[in-house]
């Protein structure tokens, strides 16, 4: 076998292998056999004349030639694609498939509306969306765009800061009409807290007064979740009182099924960001889904522009 061999195919084969650590998880991904992807690999080794893969029985990892390998494969693959693009003009980002990654609750509410709108102006362009609340590895799980709430630490990744996501003390007027409705913070701690279980120090609420004043309070309660739908539910519920993103219980607001107490000690706002990897960044249609999102953000409801 010669350097004829080297084909894309097996080339992006390798390269989500490599990803990966997993010859399943890349078949699953691309729809084939194992032993297809299998088949890749092998070839692709004898005409390149050295073992790119080293494999275990739990495990597959890179030799340090396949290290190497996957750096320049990466840019081939991007360089490729983005000739694709170029060679059809202003058809180039009409085709093809995104894979976006977003918490869950926002993704629900209010992001797949939004992806909606895109495809339909982009009608030949794939969305794959993934909702979860962890902090995944975007390249690992072939990801091109994330977006998340909170502080990022991922230097590895094109950051472009969206917004700040305002938040609200609410309660269902069920539960204030029978626990009461507190005047001042330092009345928190006699009522129920809704906490979520994944935000650490989630048993403190801090708060920002008019004046600036900031304060710590002891914040408990019976119910503990890990999922903002969830706890939307509680609130509407009557199980308690819960900081809650804007754009979580706007229509619950709106038609009075929530209440928002305290409304001059307000939780510190959480950025919104949006993570891009790299190497894909310069891909058409990633780039025309980057700049549709970060526009139509801005309407989502407590969105405020980045400080």
């Amino acid at each position: 076998m010669d350097r004829s061999d080297v084909t894309l195919e097996r080339m992006r084969t390798f390269v989500r292998v490599a990803e990966r650590g997993s010859l399943s998880a890349v078949a699953r991904e691309l729809g084939v056999g194992q032993s297809t992807v299998t088949r890749h690999l092998r070839e692709l080794e004898d005409a390149v004349g050295v073992p790119l893969l080293s494999r275990t029985t739990r495990r597959v990892t890179m030799t340090d030639e396949g290290s190497r390998y996957y750096a320049d494969s990466v840019q081939i693959l991007r360089l490729v694609e983005q000739a694709g693009d170029e060679a059809r003009g202003t058809r180039g980002a009409s085709a093809g498939t995104i894979r976006i990654s977003c918490t869950a609750a926002l993704g629900i509410l209010h992001i797949s509306r939004l992806i909606f709108a895109f495809q339909d102006r982009f009608p030949d362009i794939g969305v794959d969306l993934s909702l979860t609340d962890e902090r995944i590895d975007l390249v690992r799980e072939g990801v091109d765009i994330a977006l998340r709430l909170g502080p990022l630490t991922d230097s590895s990744m094109k950051l472009r800061a969206l917004g700040q996501s305002r938040r609200l003390l609410v309660a269902a007027p069920a539960y204030l009409a029978a626990r009461g409705r507190p005047a001042v913070p330092q009345e928190l701690p006699g009522h129920e807290g809704i906490r979520m279980s994944n935000i650490a120090g989630s048993d403190t609420l801090a708060l920002q007064g008019p004046g600036g004043e900031r304060y710590a309070v002891p914040f408990g309660g019976r119910f503990r979740v890990d999922h903002g739908l969830a706890a939307r539910e509680a609130l509407v519920a009557g199980r308690g009182i819960a900081p809650a993103h804007h754009w979580l219980v706007d229509d619950l607001l709106a038609s009075g099924r929530l209440e928002v107490i305290l409304p001059d000690y307000a939780p510190p706002p959480i950025p919104l960001s949006m993570l891009i990897v790299p190497e894909r960044a310069g891909i058409a249609r990633v780039r025309l889904l980057v700049d549709f999102l970060a526009e139509r953000i801005r309407g989502i409801p407590g969105i405020e522009k980045p400080r």
